[in-house]
């Protein structure tokens, strides 16, 4: 008989369930997406090139913070689990039910409904985790070969995440309504927000929270040695001033604004503040969430689009595209291929001690370098020509240069045209390539540096000092971390979306009364429009507002990867704003096909139709 009425309920109230579902789908198939990056050791060793102790540390930190996040999104998802419910379950216990069976009955609502939408998450992360990683491989360029989209590994841990996130909810979730009241259950829709109204105490919570958040950004100041002080301060900090900021804030703004009558009185202001004290706890909570998971996800877009930078300073940094020192038919082949744009070919001679040159054509054919040096806080190259005279001096720039070039520790000496035929020792020569586009040409130019470390082995030094293969490494390195960056980006800005969405959503069967009775009294339906609007929007911007903040400052961070973290900021920004804006643009939408009165949902239907 329990079972038939908790299925009663749950059809009623379908939409709502559907919502709360959807959202645990979403964040399974996400934490399933990240992991399958994280934990793939193909991935990490090929795609990925950097020290292992560097990645180990990144990739778990990135876990771990993925864990907190989808720990606190699935505390909010039992929430309102339970708040759903518990009207029914009150119902219930009035009528007769024992508080044993009830429990039972929630706890088995509660495992199977996250075990569900845990199983769900994972068949639809195979697709989407497919789909994001072919595009962002496609549109971005990136070189990722080993990057498998079902991964078993993953559907363990998700599982067992997901399954025991679950199972210790559904304890809570019994154990905290099998204590509360009957009448608090079936009266818990009806409680008003208990505000404190003190402005003594507003003001001391302002300042805490304000020196709280000043504190935190403060410390992604510090140096990046202290980087594992610098993370777990910096978050308590932030969250906390986060918090506290939102709830004086809130509770100050809204009774300034509601004491001001020419502007609350205007239209449907007063009801829209009045709808926003009312659920104001709530607000302040979901604000400091989802502000955490704006910054996490514009952070996370912003860094990884900075990571292409690297490419363009690795591109930027050596001046000659290759070096070419071997004639063989392959290399010869692979050489035609190029967009030559200019080419320096020096001839030497090779003793057991010294490399002898012609001085005449070094003169003739220069040797140039690219100098570092700083335009604000960006690294800038420009191009010098290296000192004749310093070539054959040791421990010079120059000469220092020139050695990396022919990949050698001899002595280089100068001589003349006729001194250089009367020495005996073996003929070499050393091209130095520039090509018209250096993207165009890498693969060949790449090709050209394998063939020649085949045929020569003790190549290697000159193989490692070339730009293609330098250029290789780091791109590898940049198109990993830069893969993995829009992966979370995109993570946390679903989760972001869901919680907020979910939360405004949840509360709308309650909130379709309160427009309903303002639609009988006479308020237009373009004015019941515009006061959603206002209200969504204020919970849309006010985490926006501090969560760009929270990036602008922890950009810091990445100086030690990045040359400049806030390079052409404006782009992600950019991108993630039209995409929140996005998400706003349908909260609103499903929000109002909620709550507006059913003669207007008609009038719209028949607009449609027409």
């Amino acid at each position: 008989m329990l079972w038939k009425l908790s299925l009663t309920g749950i059809k009623s109230r379908f939409k709502d369930y559907l919502i709360l579902f959807s959202g645990l789908v979403v964040a399974s198939m996400i934490f399933y997406m990240f992991l399958t990056i994280a934990i793939n050791p193909s991935f990490i060793s090929h795609d990925v090139s950097a020290s292992t102790d560097y990645l180990n540390f990144t990739f778990a930190f990135g876990i771990v913070l993925l864990v907190l996040i989808t720990f606190v999104y699935l505390i909010n998802a039992n929430s309102l689990l339970l708040s759903m419910r518990k009207h029914d379950y009150g119902m219930f216990m009035s009528l007769g039910a024992k508080s044993r069976r009830i429990g039972l009955l929630i706890f088995l609502e509660t495992l199977i409904t996250g075990t569900l939408a845990t199983i769900a998450g994972i068949i639809l992360g195979f697709g989407l985790t497919a789909i994001v990683s072919q595009l962002l491989i496609t549109k971005l360029n990136l070189q990722i070969t080993h990057f498998v989209v079902i991964y078993p590994q993953a559907i363990g841990w998700t599982l067992v995440f997901f399954i025991f996130m679950f199972f210790w909810g559904a304890i809570h979730n019994v154990r905290k309504l099998t204590h509360t009241p009957i009448i608090s259950l079936l009266k818990e829709d009806q409680k008003p927000a208990k505000l404190g109204h003190h402005p003594v105490r507003l003001a001391v919570e302002a300042v805490f929270g304000l020196l709280l958040l000043g504190a935190g950004y403060y410390i992604l100041g510090l140096p990046l040695g202290m980087f594992l002080l610098i993370i777990p301060g910096a978050l308590i900090t932030i969250v906390a001033g986060t918090y506290f900021i939102f709830n004086a804030m809130c509770i100050s703004v809204i009774n300034f604004l509601l004491k001001r009558k020419k502007f609350s009185y205007r239209g449907l202001r007063i009801f829209t503040l009045g709808q926003l004290k009312f659920r104001l706890h709530d607000l302040t909570k979901i604000l400091t969430i989802i502000s955490l998971l704006f910054a996490l996800a514009l952070g996370a877009i912003t860094v990884g689009l900075n990571f292409t930078t690297l490419k363009d300073l690795a591109n930027e940094s050596i001046y000659y595209d290759n070096i070419v020192v071997s004639s063989s038919p392959a290399v010869k082949k692979e050489v035609a291929k190029l967009h030559v744009s200019s080419e320096q070919t020096y001839h030497y001679k090779e003793s057991r001690k010294n490399l002898y040159f012609m001085r005449d054509e070094l003169k003739k054919q220069p040797l140039k370098d690219k100098k570092a040096y700083l335009a604000g806080h960006e690294p800038r190259y420009k191009t010098v020509n290296l000192a004749l005279s310093q070539l054959d001096k040791p421990d010079t720039h120059a000469n220092n240069a020139f050695s990396s070039l022919l990949g050698s520790s001899k002595k280089i000496k100068m001589v003349s045209r006729s001194g250089w035929r009367s020495l005996s020792g073996k003929r070499h020569f050393l091209s130095l390539l520039s090509v018209k586009d250096f993207e165009q040409d890498y693969p060949a130019m790449l090709k050209i540096q394998q063939l020649q470390l085949k045929e020569n082995p003790h190549y290697i030094n000159q193989f490692n000092e070339s730009k293609p293969v330098f250029y290789q490494l780091i791109s590898n390195f940049s198109s990993g971390f830069e893969f993995m960056g829009f992966f979370l980006g995109l993570a946390f800005l679903t989760m972001l979306a869901s919680t907020l969405m979910f939360k405004v959503l949840s509360g709308a069967a309650r909130d379709q009364i309160r427009y309903q009775m303002l639609y009988q009294i006479g308020a237009r339906a373009q004015v019941l429009r515009t006061s959603i609007k206002n209200e969504l929007g204020i919970l849309f911007l006010l985490p926006a507002v501090l969560g760009i903040l929270d990036v602008l400052f922890g950009l810091k961070l990445f100086r030690i990867l990045l040359p400049n973290p806030y390079h052409h900021l404006w782009i992600p920004f950019t991108i993630f704003i039209v995409l929140y804006i996005g998400y706003y643009a349908i909260t609103i939408k499903l929000y109002q096909r909620i709550v507006l009165p059913e003669q207007e949902k008609a009038k719209e239907k028949k607009q449609a139709l027409a």
